[in-house]
Formats: C-alpha cells, structure tokens, sequence
C-alpha cells in the first residue's frame, strides 16, 4: 500500500475529559478501512480496554481509555460498534459483515510493562475475586457483549499464576461460554515464545503450543520477522511438531482456524475483485479531509482540562498581550502532542506555532536540554519573564519517560523542570499558564499551591490538532470543558508497589487504595466525576452487623429491568458559550453511573434524563467475585447535591 498521511486524532485517554458519547461515535465512525486500486487492506483495529490507570503505568496510561470502569466500558462499546461499522445503540444490525474488525485488548489484569525490575513478560498479577469482578473484567464484558467485538487479545502477565494466553478459565468458560464471545483470540506480540522462554510456564515450544491452543487461543501475533528478541514464531515452528507428539489435536487447529476464517469471511475478504467491493473507492485522499481535519481539531479542544485559574486569568486578552514569553521542551516540539502508536499527521504545529498565530513576535526559550530536563539554563527564560507581558510554561512529559516498556518510578515532573517552573513564575511581572503534556499523573502540587502559578492546563496528548486546540483556549476562543479522566495522587503513593493490584484500602500494609473508588489519601487532583453513586456507609467502621443482602443473579434479569427508575437532572449555563458535562467488607466510596454532555449557548437551560438500574449501578462485588445488593442507604450525587436512596433486600 501506498505510504499516506494519517489524520491523527487525540489519544484515546485524551477522549475520556470529554465525557461525550457523540464525539467518540463521529471519530470511530471516521476509522473508515481504505483501499488502492491495487490492494485491498483488511484492517484489525487493536483497541486498548480494560487495564486500569493505577499510578506510573505510562505506555498504558496513553494508550487506555481511563479508570473509570462504567464509563470505560461505555466508551469501549460505541468505539467497538463503530470500528466495525454497527449500530451504535440497541441489537446488532451487522449480521455477518465487518467494515473492520476490532480487537480488544490486553486480556486481563494488565497493568504493568517495566517497573522497577519487574517486566510485563514475568510479571505474575495476583487478583482478588472480588477486584476481578468489578474492576478488571467489566470493561472487558462490555466490550464483548455490547460492543460485540470480533477479536480478544490475550496479555503477557500472569493471574494468579496463569500466563493469560494459557488461562483456559478466561479463554474459554469466561469470554466465549459465560460472555458469548464469538470472534479470533489472538496472543499479544509473542506470547507464546514468553510462555516458555521466559515465564517457563511450559518445557517446551511443543508444550507452548498446547497450552495456548487447548486454552482458546487461535492465532499467534508474531514479530519474527523483525524481532531479536523473539526471532521465531512458535505456531509457525513447533505446531506441526506438537500434532506429531499427541500435545495438541487437528480438532483443535481446526476450531482456531475456523474463528480466524470466519473473521476474514465476515470482512469480505473472499469475495472476488477487491476493487469492487465494499470501501474500495475510500482512498488516502480522503483520509485529510476538511471535515476530518474539523473533527480533530474538536476532539482536541473538547479533551483539555483547566486545572486551575487563579483570578480569572484565562483567558488571555487578545488586543493586550502584546509580547508573550513560550518556556518549555515541549513548546516547539509538534511529535509530542500525538504520543505514540501515530502515522504520519495531516499538519504538524507546534504550541509555539500556534501562540504566535495570536501574538507574532512571542519569544520561545526551550529552558530544559528535554523534557528530562537533566539540565537546565534558566537565564534567558528569566530574562524573558521579566520583559513579557505574560508567560506560557509547556511542560510535563514525552516517550522518553513514559512509553511501551518504560513505566515511571516517579510522579513528580522531570529533572528540574519543577525548579524552571518556580523561578520563572517568581522573575514573571502577572502570574504564569503552566501547560502540561502527559499521559499519567502527575503531582504537582507545588504548582497548585504557587499564588504566582495562575492558571493550570493539563492537555495530555491532544493530536495532530492538539496546539491549534491549545492557543484558542488560552487566547479565549473556546470554554474549556474536559474532566480529569485519572486521580493525580501524591508522591508518597509511589512507596506502594505497581506489582499490588489490590483497589482496597489495606490499612495493615500501608495501601490508601486506589482508584476514585477507593482511594482514601491525599489527591493533588481528582476525577471529576459530577453523577455518582457514594456509599453513605463508614468504610472504617468497626461493627461486626452484616446488612443483609440478595445475589443479583438471584434477582434475575426481568425483576431488574422493573426495578430501573429514572433521574432528571436540570442544567442551566452561566456565563460563556461552552460545554456542561454530567457523569451521568470492600464497597466502593463512590462510583461513576451515568454522564452526558450537552451544549448551552450563554443563559440556556435544559434537562437531562437518566435511567438507573439498581442491579448494575447499586451493586457491588463481595469477596468472592459474586455481584450482590445490600440494604441500606446509598446516596445519589447530582453535582454537589446529595439525594439519598434506600435499598430494602
């Protein structure tokens, strides 16, 4: 296929700020496959699912959706329906065609690649049943179940000293007896080879072979063909071999090979002439389009999250900001704003591009020699902070601190990028706008709490389109709206091991919990979740009384389809054109259940209707992984407003 520009959308997390089920649908449904005359490109789109943001986990941090697991699973399922060209609501009006098939992945409990010695190909993730129930496995059932995805891949790590690519439980009872699943199970890149080079699950590359095949797996990802580190693929070498040794059957090759043809089948890759079928006039030329370019460019402005705006200080006046200073490593550096896993952008613009569409003669000072910031030269950055009229810092992180095979050890900024920031706010005549790239937390309390620091932007990896977003929020084109998608905690949580994958609070062992859900320490910032569900219980309490409570299977799917109520929310817009958004023994402190977003011109109003349902927003796993309702009052949060409600088992 013939090399062409991508347009490159925000990163996936990036898309959680915007609480906003429209938007996500208009971008998948803009995934579209595209073909030359030549060559029919069959397209498996890989979508990031179910791990959870804990702390330092970089490469997942960008690549995932969020840790909020309801509206996680929600994101999954339109992303997944649109990927593969379904409906976006109600059955599945696909039948048998595909437009392209979505993967989703990593499968299951994935949440760590190199931390501290600790590699993802080694590491044994040990989970209750509890928080296999009700935080790493609903996205994942969402995926399957409503989103009806065609493909699953399995992870490197372990569960409970499983490798996952060899977990027959998770494989096989779970996704395709329990869930349905009907569609390809595919290794991670190599996992196989893992489960014998280096985990040592299995004794030989026969036994490999076996234990992944007889598990559910189908089909092996392999990068043999460019790897050193895995130079030969295990199917391809050693499944032949296991036939002849009895390990594995033809009755089993044959199931995988029928999951694998029949995906193909569905995406219409046996029906004749490629150029007349389905998608073959969809072209590169096609891929830059104005109304593409537009959507980008929406996606990115809807994702940023104002922090902090001390005064009012955004936004920026345009006929007075007459000299504006830019100080930062990521400033003038357009690669950064896309994070990784990118093609090639439509447009590349840097944040100091962008700001001197507005300000001409800004000047720029990278102040770092990265965004490490090993060393720093704060003289010129000084002296432009004397002189401007006001100060724009663009800090925060790239690939060279977090990436696929490189989690953080830290939460705090870089280097002495901390340092640059304190002493350019404090030479600065009006306080600063500190603007941070990132795709994990970051504790910056100490800009939080600096009277000389102003205004506070957390823009993630925001896309092709991301520094054009930027310059028309700070210069007061658009009302930033996005939510913090993760909770940004102190930089005493990294004393807590990424290799503990307890949510919980265990007080003995010094772990505060994690999670909005669960997390009872200090936050630098938190999720800005506005509808949820907060257990009005005291977690710490010491009585020894069990509340009774019922199984939700013991319900049944009929009592709790009549037990659903609905809630009206009234909304009314103060101030300038922009956005609302409404999130819409273990139990959580509070939960996500329901979020919409809506737009209001200046002094409009409206109401929002939710549907509640007990069974699923009410619930909460018990220790033995079983979803259970238990009496009681939980209490409905409506923004700030508190509105009980009584459970009777």
């Amino acid at each position: 296929m013939r090399q062409a520009s991508l347009r490159s959308f925000s990163r996936l997390l990036h898309l959680i700020p915007i609480f906003g089920i429209a938007l996500v649908k208009r971008l998948v449904k803009k995934q579209e496959p595209y073909t030359t005359q030549d060559k029919l490109q069959a397209w498996d789109f890989g979508h990031q699912t179910s791990t959870y943001l804990e702390t330092l986990d970089g490469e997942e941090g960008k690549r995932h959706l969020a840790k909020i697991h309801w509206l996680l699973g929600s994101m999954d399922r339109h992303f997944v329906r649109g990927v593969q060209g379904d409906s976006f609501e109600g059955e599945s009006t696909l039948g048998d065609h595909l437009q392209a098939s979505a993967c989703c992945k990593h499968y299951t409990a994935h949440d760590l690649d190199n931390w501290n010695g600790v590699n993802r190909f080694r590491f044994n993730a040990i989970v209750t049943l509890q928080d296999m129930a009700d935080t790493y496995q609903p996205p994942f059932r969402s995926c399957v179940q409503e989103g009806k995805a065609s493909g699953i891949m399995c992870s490197y790590n372990e569960i409970n000293g499983i490798p996952s690519c060899a977990h027959h439980d998770l494989l096989t009872k779970t996704l395709r007896q329990e869930w349905g699943f009907y569609g390809y199970i595919t290794s991670d890149c190599d996992a196989v080879n893992v489960l014998h080079v280096e985990q040592k699950y299995a004794k030989t590359p026969e036994d490999a072979v076996a234990d992944a095949l007889k598990s559910g797996m189908d089909v092996e990802c392999s990068t043999s063909a460019r790897s050193k580190d895995f130079p030969v693929s295990y199917l391809r070498n050693y499944t032949k071999s296991a036939v002849e040794k009895r390990k594995v059957t033809v009755s089993e090759i044959d199931r995988a090979l029928h999951n694998l043809f029949s995906t193909r089948m569905r995406l219409g890759l046996f029906n004749g002439d490629p150029s007349k079928q389905r998608y073959s006039d969809i072209g590169p030329g096609q891929v830059c389009s104005q109304e593409h370019q537009a959507l980008a460019l929406e996606a990115a402005l809807d994702g940023i999250v104002l922090l902090k705006n001390s005064d009012r200080l955004l936004p920026l006046s345009k006929s007075r900001t007459s000299s504006l200073a830019v100080i930062g490593p990521n400033a003038h550096n357009s690669t950064n704003l896309l994070g990784n896993y990118f093609g090639p952008a439509c447009k590349n613009v840097t944040i100091l591009e962008a700001l001197r569409n507005y300000v001409s003669s800004a000047s720029y000072d990278k102040g770092c020699n990265n965004v490490s910031c090993t060393s720093a030269d704060k003289k010129k950055s000084l002296e432009m902070a004397k002189t401007g009229d006001q100060v724009i810092l663009v800090m925060g992180l790239d690939q060279s601190q977090e990436k696929e095979r490189l989690d953080r050890m830290d939460l705090v900024l870089p280097g002495k990028q901390p340092m640059l920031i304190t002493s350019v706010a404090k030479a600065a005549k009006r306080p600063v706008v500190l603007v941070l790239l990132g795709g994990s937390p970051m504790d910056v309390t100490f800009a939080k709490n600096n009277r000389k620091i102003g205004s506070i932007l957390w823009v993630g990896y925001p896309g092709q389109a991301g520094a054009t977003a930027l310059a028309q929020i700070i210069f007061g084109e658009h009302n930033p709206g996005g939510r913090l998608p993760m909770t940004w905690y102190p930089q005493d949580f990294t004393k807590l091991p990424m290799t503990d994958m307890r949510m919980r609070p265990q007080p003995s062992t010094g772990n505060p919990g994690r999670t909005y859900r669960f997390y009872e320490g200090e936050k630098g910032f938190r999720i800005r979740d506005q509808l949820n569900v907060k257990d009005s219980s005291n977690p710490l309490s010491e009585s020894s009384q069990t509340p009774g409570y019922r199984l939700v299977s013991d319900i049944g799917e009929e009592q709790c389809e009549n037990i659903k109520f609905k809630v009206t929310v009234s909304v009314k817009k103060r101030g300038k054109d922009g956005r609302h958004a409404k999130p819409g023994n273990g139990r959580p402190i509070k939960k996500l259940v329901g979020f919409q977003t809506v737009r209001l011109g200046a002094g409009e109003k409206t109401e929002i209707e939710y549907e509640l349902s007990p069974c699923e927003h009410l619930s909460s796993a018990n220790e033995d992984g079983v979803m259970v309702m238990e009496e009681g009052s939980q209490i409905l949060l409506v923004g700030d407003k508190e509105h009980p409600v009584t459970i009777i088992v």
